[in-house]
């Protein structure tokens, strides 16, 4: 899409106090802005939230044109708990687009896992007189295929999520999972950075996965072209790279490119060459893998970069053991 911007789309949701706020939805040329723009009166944080449910809710569309920017804004600003507006901004942002061509006036409804399609619940007690709402949830519409009356869309979504350490040197340390979402699409010559949405995520943390993913699918040799992605972050706020290696493993499992072990998969390392298949070295080694072995589990693979072998402490792959667990120092990845 090279032309100037379509037609606004409105669509209507009732808030709490019986407001009624119209989601409008505009498509104009990207030219190099975000894929989404999204406004609420006064709260910024509010706009992220709204902007990370659309991108979510994306992951099971038939296509995507990546030349587009949907700006989507709300002429009511909904309370701060509030969610029963999510489907309302899903749907404008689906009519703008072409996607979605059954015409709704007013939706309600929220979901807590737009990327698999599906709809939670809504809040709505009762519609105000004379409105029309469509109801999300098992009363309602439980996933966003069913409007188009097609099969639940979650079933072609692939999911796989690993584990990663974090550490500050304080109570903080933790164990943080990454997870990786795929569903089938067309190869159309999109750019496969285009198709890799990182939502919640700053510009930097964004680029980062979408590289890092690129390169890692490239030494698949089979992995490009191939897959509409979302990835979430339990931690979003990252330092350093060392999330890349559990990144790609995650990726590789949601792809059925890997075994999955029996526990969870726990992993540290990056790479300045995805592409050739390398893990390398990051910093780091005593804190993580003293985390490491206070949080494994029974089944769970721990993965690390190969140049930690002589410089884990020594009785750690046994002591790794004894707790049910396995290791492996690697320097490449493949089928581990």
């Amino acid at each position: 899409m090279n032309g100037p911007a379509t037609a606004p789309v409105s669509i209507r949701t009732v808030l709490a106090q019986g407001r009624v706020a119209t989601l409008t939805a505009t498509v104009r040329p990207r030219d190099g802005r975000a894929d989404v723009k999204c406004s609420v009166p006064g709260d910024p944080a509010l706009s992220a939230r709204m902007q990370q449910v659309l991108r979510l809710a994306r992951l099971t569309e038939p296509a995507s044109d990546a030349r587009q920017q949907v700006v989507v804004s709300i002429d009511t600003a909904p309370g701060p708990h509030e969610r029963d507006w999510e489907l309302a901004a899903v749907l404008a942002d689906r009519t703008a687009r072409g996607i979605c061509t059954v015409p709704v006036a007013c939706a309600n409804g929220w979901s807590n896992a737009w990327q698999l399609g599906r709809i939670d619940g809504c809040d709505l007690p009762a519609a105000p007189a004379g409105l029309e709402v469509l109801r999300g949830g098992a009363a309602g519409l439980p996933h966003l295929g069913a409007l188009y009356g097609r099969p639940d869309p979650s079933a072609s979504v692939s999911t796989a999520r690993t584990w990663f350490p974090v550490v500050s040197g304080g109570a903080a340390d933790r164990l943080c999972w990454v997870e990786v979402g795929v569903h089938p699409r067309a190869a159309n010559g999109t750019d496969e950075e285009d198709t890799i949405s990182v939502p919640g995520a700053d510009a930097a943390l964004q680029l980062a996965v979408r590289q890092a993913l690129c390169g890692a699918r490239h030494f698949d040799g089979r992995g490009l072209g191939r897959w509409r992605t979302v990835v979430r972050f339990e931690e979003a706020r990252l330092a350093g790279r060392s999330y890349e290696l559990a990144l790609v493993m995650a990726d590789r499992l949601a792809r059925g490119r890997e075994f999955a072990a029996r526990g969870r998969l726990i992993a540290s390392g990056a790479s300045t060459g995805w592409h050739a298949g390398r893990v390398e070295n990051v910093e780091g080694v005593a804190p993580k893998s003293a985390l490491i072995l206070r949080e494994a589990l029974r089944g769970d693979r721990v993965l690390l970069p190969g140049a930690w072998t002589d410089a884990l402490e020594q009785g750690f792959a046994g002591a790794l053991r004894e707790r049910g667990a396995t290791l492996a120092c690697i320097d490449r990845i493949g089928i581990i």
